[in-house]
């Protein structure tokens, strides 16, 4: 018995460049039509993040009812916020202090502009500028000059419970849940606020696979648990003209990377869970740039019935924790060094400040 054969990737690749055209086709006549009701443009505003002399300031163009906000859609179930109706290619205009700049959407509506502005550090807001509403804020996280410390943490399994390990549970949480309906990890918003507590204004960047669709319950289930606030870097589940889905790799791997460019005396604490891709990401990301990373913490999501492992390894010098909460990796990083505490062992591993030798 044979085999069947596989499907040729030109073929594949022609089917799926086929149904984006006609997901584009349907979502222009959807706009026509919603267009004729009476929607209009309107824009959400995501929070960014600003260091160094440029803010990266994001948000997406949708259609929606005359009159309606947007982004005062808070607790409905995660399906309804992937029913929208994005703009691509519109304009809208930017401003950031005394500068306003003019810019044009993606494919997908999604607005990502680097403007050149010097900001105090702390928290400021954009403005996105749609003809017939009113300014939309954007919270962007300006990032001191001084910060040598830094947080990158995954949401999934990390922030709040997801389950991915469990594709039926994690889709019923995503989908039919909302942030007030979600449950935290237990002890990561208190450890995510003493790894800054001490660096004032030290980035803070929540990194997803997750789409952004769902910013607005992420901000608000933050904001509510009390986990530090900081800029969310998400994606777009849309089908691409190559790809039934986006790369979450490609995502995380590219985030990082631009953090790393755009914030080079920051050490980072790369905070994520191993029920999928982050020990690898943050492994290889540690390997290419250890002089800015500082530990590594993962949850660890044993399958259920299963004792949780609670482990240290390393990467080169580096750190790696695993631990089955917040409460447990704390534990950790205080017997490392990296939280204030008692450490075990102060002859072996020099207190950390944020900031360690470049040479």
């Amino acid at each position: 018995m044979t085999d069947r054969p596989a499907v040729p990737p030109s073929r594949l690749l022609r089917f799926v460049a086929t149904a984006y055209r006609v997901q584009t086709r349907v979502n222009e006549v959807l706009s026509v039509r919603a267009r004729r009701r009476g929607w209009t443009t309107a824009a959400l505003g995501y929070p960014s993040y600003a260091a160094r002399g440029r803010a990266r300031v994001r948000g997406r163009l949708l259609l929606a009812p005359a009159g309606t906000d947007p982004n005062a859609r808070l607790d409905i179930p995660g399906w309804r916020r992937l029913l929208t109706l994005e703009q691509p290619h519109g304009e809208i205009d930017i401003s950031l202090g005394t500068t306003r700049v003019r810019t044009r959407a993606d494919e997908a509506g999604l607005i990502d502009l680097t403007i050149p502005v010097e900001l105090p550090p702390g928290q400021i807001s954009a403005l996105l500028h749609v003809d017939g509403r009113p300014p939309v804020p954007v919270p962007v996280h300006v990032a001191s000059p001084d910060a040598t410390r830094g947080v990158v943490c995954d949401i999934d399994d990390t922030v709040w419970i997801t389950g991915i390990r469990h594709p039926l549970r994690a889709a019923w949480r995503t989908f039919a849940g909302n942030g007030s309906t979600r449950r935290p990890v237990d002890g990561m918003a208190a450890l995510l606020a003493r790894l800054v507590e001490d660096s004032p204004h030290a980035p803070v960047i929540y990194l997803s696979n997750g789409p952004w669709n769902l910013a607005g319950s992420i901000t608000d289930f933050l904001d509510r648990h009390g986990f530090p606030a900081g800029a969310l870097l998400l994606t777009d589940w849309g089908i691409s003209p190559r790809a039934w889905f986006r790369s979450g790799k490609a995502h995380k791997r590219g985030s990082l990377e631009r953090l790393a460019e755009e914030l080079p005396s920051v050490d980072w604490v790369l905070i994520g869970d191993d029920g999928e891709h982050d020990p690898e990401i943050y492994r290889d990301f540690a390997r290419a740039h250890p002089q800015q990373v500082a530990a590594i913490a993962l949850r660890s999501v044993a399958p259920i019935g299963t004792a949780t492992p609670e482990t240290e390894e390393r990467v080169g010098s580096i750190p790696l924790f695993r631990a089955g909460d917040g409460t447990a990796l704390a534990e950790k990083l205080v017997r490392s060094g990296l939280l204030p505490g008692h450490r075990v062992d102060d002859s072996t591993r020099p207190e950390w400040s944020g900031h360690r030798d470049r040479r």
